[in-house]
């Protein structure tokens, strides 16, 4: 009998957790022997979710998104709370923090990304090149830079509990950086009765998704909802003060143009980085994240793949081998981390199905189909009565030449005394790029012709009336039609979800339970609700 392929996974977020429930059957079935390691003690959750955990918004249980006790009743070793300190190329063994050596036939990176730490006086901060991964192994691998007592990130669970005890006691946030997370966070923490500020280098909120326009009636909206916006402001050090225990804690963030702002605590969000120091220690190449091929497969090392936030997927061929600096960058998103999650599950059954494990490595993939390559991700921030919208690239204005562009066109609405706002670009007619603010139903409308391909009408004005006090939702086919995607982090349709509901699924909660829809980053719960509420109407039609 031919043995099983061995899997380590290290990696137990949400990616791993996906990856973990789709390889199961071959685990059961004797085939594959997977072991995971995971570096916190808890359950795999989903940290997208996390902002909302901060601020009371969600409950741990709702962000569950793996089964411990499914995974090891079908055989999988579950190794949680440890941490994997080296790969063995040579010996073909992952070493851990308990002391153990796991053999492998296969590694399976999905290690995520850890928060940036921006460079401040008073906060420390550790290169992770290679020199110093080599000389501080203990110290860096697996492990965060620690903080100081009032300034946290927001990546695990103990950082939102620290967000937390600051929303309840209704104390002054300042959130560092102007991107989705940190908006969401402080649009949320503001809702919930914090004073809260949000300071950031640049001219707009977002700059890597919206425009000018954009970007300046998401300021507007911000401050009407009490929110301070600091704009233009490059912070440059903490100052801090001492309790009367004796603890030295964070008290004001300073800017290089002489902005001195008090707070109880210091949200740093400024991005995020891959964690490569296993790559970078075990030699393996890496750019931005682990540089994987489209067939997640280490350029370096064909027995080692990634997944999610650290793997950085780029085609290799004679031009891409030779470049110190490669094209693209992990996602950061769910959905396409998930998806390759699963791509990854179907094409270990294929190899372990088909061949024994020294002979697979050689062969030609055995999946019945590539990895599709993603499309433009499409970016929400999702707060109460704030709606953003963004995908692809919205820089263009439309009194740009058209003759440096014969084939874009652009078109744009503002009204921001209401906080509305729409831009979409377009080639040859067909949507490439947008930017909604405060007209959430335009945005869904943009969304599905987005992810179509299909031409905007001539009259780009039509595209308003979805936000119109005459528009009925339930007069648009198109929107209901079984065949339109709901849930872009897992691909599930309206048709799929009406037969959800028709199984007696009548609640969003009971939607994702089932169809997994709305479990990812949840912009779409909204839609979800609309589509449901639909399919009730019908059937009390249909019953009456």
């Amino acid at each position: 009998m031919t043995e099983p392929l061995r899997i380590v996974l290290v990696g137990y977020g949400p990616v791993g957790a996906r990856f973990v429930e789709e390889v199961l059957p071959e685990v059961a079935a004797g085939r594959i022997a997977l072991t995971v390691v995971g570096g916190e003690e808890v359950e795999a959750y989903n940290r997208v979710l996390v902002a909302e955990y901060a601020v009371g918004n969600a409950d741990l249980e709702a962000m569950l998104v793996g089964d411990r006790d499914a995974a090891e009743a079908a055989g999988a070793r579950m190794l949680v709370g440890v941490a994997a300190t080296s790969i063995d190329r040579d010996a073909r063994v992952v070493r851990c923090s308990n002391g153990e050596a796991l053999p492998y036939d296969r590694v399976v990176l999905a290690t995520g990304s850890r928060a940036n730490v921006p460079t401040l006086d008073g906060v420390e901060r550790h290169r992770r090149d290679l020199a110093s991964l080599e000389k501080h192994a203990a110290a860096l691998v697996a492990r965060d830079d620690a903080l100081p007592e009032g300034i946290t990130a927001l990546r695990d669970l103990a950082d939102a509990e620290r967000v937390l005890a600051a929303v309840r006691g209704r104390r002054r946030i300042i959130v560092l950086g102007a991107g989705v997370l940190g908006l969401e966070l402080a649009l949320a923490a503001a809702h919930a009765g914090a004073q809260v500020c949000v300071v950031h280098h640049g001219p707009i909120p977002m700059p890597r998704n919206l425009d000018r326009g954009g970007g300046q009636v998401l300021r507007s909206a911000l401050r009407r909802t009490g929110i301070t916006v600091v704009a233009h402001s490059r912070a440059e050090a903490v100052g801090f003060r001492t309790d009367d225990d004796g603890t030295r804690r964070f008290d004001m963030l300073v800017t290089a143009d002489g902005k001195q702002l008090r707070g109880d605590l210091l949200v740093l969000s400024c991005g995020v980085s891959p964690r490569n120091e296993l790559a970078t220690l075990a030699g393996l190449r890496t750019a931005v994240g682990v540089v994987v091929g489209t067939d997640l497969r280490s350029w370096t090392d064909p027995d080692v793949y990634a997944i999610g936030d650290c793997a950085h997927v780029v085609e290799r061929t004679d031009e891409t081998a030779g470049r110190r600096d490669l094209p693209g960058a992990p996602s950061g998103l769910i959905g396409p981390g998930w998806r390759q999650a699963s791509w990854l599950a179907a094409e270990f059954a294929a190899q372990a199905a088909a061949a024994s494990p020294a002979s697979a490595g050689d062969r030609e993939h055995g999946a019945a189909e590539r990895l599709p390559a993603e499309r433009d991700p499409i970016v929400m921030l999702k707060a109460e009565h704030v709606d953003v919208v963004a995908v692809g690239d919205v820089s263009a204005d439309p009194w740009d030449d058209d003759a440096l562009a014969t084939r874009r066109r652009v078109a744009q609405w503002a009204d921001p005394e209401h906080l509305r706002y729409v831009k979409m670009v377009t080639e040859d007619g067909v949507l490439t790029g947008f930017v909604s603010v405060g007209m959430p139903r335009t945005a869904a409308e943009l969304t599905l012709l987005f992810e179509r391909g299909g031409e905007l009408p001539a009259d780009r004005s039509l595209l308003l009336r979805f936000d119109g006090p005459d528009y009925d939702p339930a007069e648009d086919a198109d929107a209901f039609a079984p065949e339109t995607t709901v849930c872009w982090c897992n691909g599930v349709t309206v048709g799929r979800i009406e037969e959800s509901a028709a199984c007696g699924n009548a609640t969003v909660e009971c939607i994702g339970r089932d169809t997994r829809a709305g479990t990812g980053c949840g912009g779409c719960r909204g839609r979800i609700a609309e589509v449901l509420a639909r399919a009730a109407e019908a059937d009390g039609a249909l019953t009456a």
